[in-house]
């Protein structure tokens, strides 16, 4: 396929992969797209190595497909990928009025947003084609259902990928996500990478923001999944009706024959009737689901359970993931590995093994009499479910930490805090990422409808506010701080300052038991 190389940053981690691929000509690539004005026989001399949307990755060789963006138009960077030895560029009719530098060949197209997936995928031999790749989407589980059903298969001896919230997985390479669903070139490329280190199967969250904006173009899943649907990104969708089109869009023949969907989930059980692709149903209520759960107990960690799948498989086992949802994740990571080869002998050795995604309640234990979490949850729903899985285990308070993200959704804003109003024994409200707005405004519209006292607290300063959760809480109590989970940053409105809500809870149970220590010596 071509020549692979790792480039590393200089502490030694991997950060990237290179993978040039030379086996297309620009004639090859400009007849792919369609009818071309030009027959210059240079075309077919013209070798393309790769192809990117962004200019900042154009090599020697590269074919930069200039987008139209929200903001900005990708051919306004037509230059710097001249000047980087972009061998062509692909745009639609506007950009090609903005590029001056006609030194190499321009092709035009209608909408090369919608092109780019497919044009990707096919340059690079269609790669996920060569594996087992599943697609999973929904509004929460994405994360928790991909790294769960990579770690599935990592422990089964098959060599997997993972690409969504967190990072891209490829073996013995990680490179942090920017956002859960790259761009339509960059997951054909990963795609490739993988299929050069001799990848089986490939976990990948989808979406709704990727299929709506054509990201997922070209690509082909094994299977794909449903997990369940809530109030979230109404910024962008307008409505839940057109939020959940969106989801639906990625279970069609397009993209794939067959589904895994969680009919426990409304949106779900609608999803099941209409889908045109073959579906197989899960729940854990509903015994005639083609995979359901159809007995559990709480442990101490998570839980004991017994599925069954089809042809009357059964996977009796134990998990360490608490909260009904995770179960929920849990069943569609077992429906996918089983789906794609691992035998359920295997997957019942291999539950108690996993642990899930970071920041999806990860436990910070640095031996004090309270437990502590941090969790992603960054929806209505999610929070609600959240707040009741440590209820039903915390003898104590729960102690909720919460904001919401500015430029985002201002509708969910009041719903986030009164869902923590109601689950939690305190909370406190915060900002998360305010980006461009003001924060104080921020909080202002979450908790208009929430009666402020000495149990529903506002502290803008996000270490404050967790340091005051901490101060709040006793022996059997629960301190959870939510919405950021793996993040590392707080977005403001011109950077991005390290953040991290492990750290920061981290050093407030150790302040507090540095101060504990401090009081006993005087005593």
């Amino acid at each position: 396929m071509g020549n692979l190389a790792l480039t590393s940053s200089p502490n030694g981690q991997n950060l990237a992969l290179d993978l040039p691929v030379s086996r297309r000509n620009l004639a090859e690539v400009a007849s792919y797209l369609g009818p071309i004005n030009s027959t210059s026989g240079e075309w077919a001399k013209t070798l393309v190595t790769d192809i990117t949307s962004d200019s900042h990755s154009v090599n020697p060789g590269s074919l930069f497909v200039a987008l139209p963006g929200i903001r900005t138009h990708g051919a306004t960077f037509a230059q710097e990928a001249i000047n980087s030895g972009a061998a062509a560029i692909v745009t639609d009719k506007r950009g090609d009025e903005l590029i001056s530098d006609r030194s190499i060949p321009i092709i035009t197209v209608s909408k090369p947003e919608v092109d780019l997936g497919h044009l990707a995928h096919w340059f690079y031999d269609n790669p996920m084609t060569r594996m087992y790749a599943a697609g999973i989407t929904g509004t929460n589980g994405k994360t928790t259902t991909t790294t769960l059903l990579y770690e599935i298969w990592q422990e089964a001896g098959l060599a997997a990928g993972l690409m969504g919230t967190i990072s891209t997985r490829l073996p013995g390479v990680e490179i942090p996500a920017i956002r859960t669903t790259p761009s339509a070139d960059s997951i054909a490329r990963s795609a490739a990478q993988m299929v050069e280190l001799h990848v089986k199967a490939l976990a990948m969250e989808v979406s709704s923001h990727g299929l709506e904006l054509h990201r997922i173009n070209g690509a082909r899943f094994s299977a794909v999944g449903f997990t369940n649907l809530s109030q979230d990104h109404l910024d962008f969708h307008g409505t839940m009706e057109q939020y959940f089109q969106a989801k639906s869009k990625l279970f069609s023949f397009e993209f794939s024959n067959k589904a895994f969907i969680n009919i426990d989930d409304p949106y779900g059980a609608r999803l099941a009737h209409s889908a045109d692709i073959e579906v197989a149903t899960l729940s854990l209520s509903d015994k005639r689901a083609t995979w359901h759960i159809f007995d559990h107990d709480k442990t101490r960690t998570g839980y004991q359970f017994k599925a069954r799948g089809p042809e009357g498989i059964l996977i009796e086992s134990e998990i360490g993931l608490r909260g009904r949802h995770n179960l929920e994740n849990f069943l569609m990571a077992l429906a996918f590995a089983y789906d794609s080869g691992v035998d359920p002998l295997l997957l019942s050795r291999i539950s108690p093994l996993l642990r899930g995604a970071p920041g999806r309640l990860e436990r910070v234990d640095l031996g004090q009499e309270f437990e502590a979490y941090v969790d992603y949850a960054h929806s209505p729903e999610a929070i609600e479910k959240v707040l009741a899985t440590l209820r039903e285990s915390v003898e104590g308070k729960v102690i909720a930490v919460v904001g919401c993200g500015g430029d985002r959704d201002k509708s969910k804003r009041p719903l986030m805090a009164r869902a923590c109003a109601d689950g939690a024994t305190i909370s406190l409200f915060t900002s998360d990422n305010p980006r461009s707005e003001d924060p104080k405004t921020i909080l202002d519209e979450m908790t208009a409808s929430v009666k402020l006292d000495e149990n529903r607290i506002v502290e803008v300063d996000r270490a404050k506010a967790i340091a005051q959760a901490v101060a709040f809480a006793q022996k059997g109590d629960c301190v959870v701080v939510l919405g950021k989970g793996h993040e590392q940053g707080q977005a403001y409105r011109d950077r991005v300052e390290p953040f991290d809500d492990r750290i920061e809870l981290a050093r407030a149970i150790e302040t507090l038991s540095s101060a504990g220590l401090r009081e006993s010596g005087k005593s």
